[in-house]
């Protein structure tokens, strides 16, 4: 059998685990076994948070949503069915964003709703 050097492939695979690995502490990111490990379990993070990230903001904007409503005497829940009826049609990050950034816009929007439901 012939012998086989992997000299340029083992070393390129290895180069490319440890740049990923850059940054992490201690040996961690400099021995490729560890490292390699280390790797591995940032990207199953990274994969799985980015998913959980949509989940956070959707949460902080309803919360933001739900104290803002609450000001003006509607839950969050009623006042998501009055615009329902009302067919205002805003998505919850930018009815946060005026509950936020501009309470007066918020505020008509709040009476619209309300004024479908009677």
């Amino acid at each position: 059998m012939t012998r086989v050097k992997r000299g340029n492939v083992a070393r390129k695979r290895r180069k490319k685990i440890l740049k990923l690995a850059k940054g992490f502490r201690g040996s961690q990111s400099n021995l490729f076994r560890t490292a390699n490990q280390h790797v591995m379990k940032a990207l199953r993070n990274a994969y799985r948070d980015r998913k959980k990230r949509k989940r956070d903001f959707r949460r902080l904007w309803i919360t933001r949503i739900n104290a803002a409503a609450r000001q003006h005497g509607v839950s969050y829940s009623q006042l998501m069915g009055q615009m329902k009826k009302a067919d205002i049609q805003l998505n919850r990050k930018m009815l946060a964003q005026l509950a936020i950034l501009d309470p007066t816009s918020f505020t008509k929007v709040v009476e619209l709703a309300g004024q479908a439901k009677s």
